[in-house]
């Protein structure tokens, strides 16, 4: 469970108070956890309860008031997710699963949600063995979803039956042998592996309006973050503001600024691999105006100061079987700067590239690049597509660089 993200749906059954449990059991194996509610799920649970427990904010309207942009959570929380699990799912819940309707922030993830579903009725005898009801189960896992029989046991209304939700420790493993079948269905060479890849720009503002960046566009970053998903490896993406898509079995976390990006890259600094690719800002403005600056306000000269050297900071506590990768982006002096930088900042492999060659750099659907590596291997790529590059980047990180021989040029 340790990083997977638990998306949790709960229903209005008097069962839902067991979703605080559901969430501590989620949270305290190290998952991060989000919560959706129906508005009656709220009239036996609070959302402050569910937050508070998940640390995250719990969503029940898809049209919340005063909050601009998060009408579309639906559909970023359903791409987020690892998992989505309905616990307790009330008769009224299954019936909308089954038949697609999309009434609540609930119902809207369980149309938009690409993950595995886990769903655990919890109604009355009666209404759970209705035709109804075992109808619309049938649909859903002809749909693909796990939908975990409910228990027999004391009802709510006072009879006995089966229809009470399964506990939160049943759900939990149930739950656990769902993620690891994910897991395990990722074959390749990196199958086991976690791979942690940063892309794109930060930016340092200045006021609420202008900041400090760069052109990078995350193309690079994002493609070895595919390329690391498609060899089977458990990959998290920080990527900084950038207009991409989310590669395919990759989870990604957004950030704006470095020290958005270090605290991010901190909390996954344990992965097998490390590949730096973001093109982080190295300075930040001293201080940041809380309001715009007015064009006779704005200062002829703005004082800077370095922001923290998150590469470093990985190759001081580098474990020795970790394999960690940086980039150099060079205009002069690139083998120089960048065996400096190889070496100073304690890598495995930094990927050197020019943006003043064609071809190379930011914005651009190729690259050139030269791999150099803490053995002194040097390896001259031609030109060629970024997502090749990344191929070859993971391939000679991870084995030596074989059977890619005829792509490059070595030199010892």
């Amino acid at each position: 469970m340790t990083n997977r993200r638990i998306l949790l749906g709960v229903s209005g059954s008097i069962a839902a108070y067991k979703a605080a449990e559901l969430v501590r059991l989620f949270k305290k194996a190290g998952a991060d956890v989000r919560v959706v509610m129906t508005p009656d799920a709220t009239r036996f649970v609070t959302p402050l309860t569910l937050g508070t427990l998940s640390e995250n904010e719990v969503h029940v309207e898809i049209f919340p008031e005063n909050v601009s942009g998060s009408w579309t959570k639906h559909v970023s929380l359903g791409l987020w997710a690892d998992l989505f699990v309905v616990a307790p799912a009330t008769a009224q819940t299954l019936a909308k699963m089954a038949g697609g309707m999309c009434d609540s922030m609930l119902t809207a993830v369980a149309l938009t949600a690409r993950c595995p579903s886990l769903v655990c009725p919890a109604m009355d005898h009666d209404m759970y063995i209705h035709a109804s009801t075992k109808a619309n189960i049938a649909t859903l896992r002809e749909n693909g979803c796990t939908v975990m029989e409910a228990v027999h046991g004391e009802l709510a209304s006072g009879l006995i039956g089966q229809g009470r939700m399964p506990e939160p420790e049943g759900i939990f493993e149930e739950a656990g042998e769902m993620i690891r079948q994910v897991v395990s269905a990722r074959k390749g060479p990196l199958q086991g592996k976690t791979v942690l890849v940063t892309a794109g720009p930060t930016r340092e503002a200045i006021d609420p309006v202008r900041y400090i960046s760069n052109h990078s566009t995350g193309t690079m970053g994002y493609e070895i973050a595919r390329a690391a998903a498609r060899r089977g490896a458990d990959v998290v993406l920080v990527s900084g503001p950038t207009s991409l898509e989310t590669p395919e079995d990759v989870r990604r976390v957004d950030v704006i600024s470095t020290a958005e990006m270090h605290k991010a890259v901190q909390q996954h600094r344990d992965s097998d691999i490390i590949v730096m690719v973001a093109a982080v800002a190295d300075f930040s403005p001293a201080t940041r105006s809380e309001d715009k600056l007015k064009k006779d306000e704005t200062p002829r000269e703005l004082s800077l100061e370095p922001t923290v050297d998150i590469l470093a900071g990985l190759g001081q506590d580098k474990r020795e079987a970790q394999i960690l990768i940086g980039f150099a982006l060079e205009t002069n002096d690139g083998l120089k700067n960048a065996r400096g930088k190889l070496e100073r900042k304690n890598l495995d492999w930094i990927v050197l590239n020019n943006p003043k060659e064609p071809g190379a750099g930011f914005g651009t659907l190729t690259n050139k690049v030269t791999l150099l590596s803490s053995s002194g291997q040097e390896v001259e790529l031609p030109l060629m597509p970024k997502s090749e590059v990344a191929e070859a980047i993971l391939e000679y990180a991870t084995n030596e660089g074989s059977g890619i021989s005829d792509l490059v040029v070595e030199k010892n």
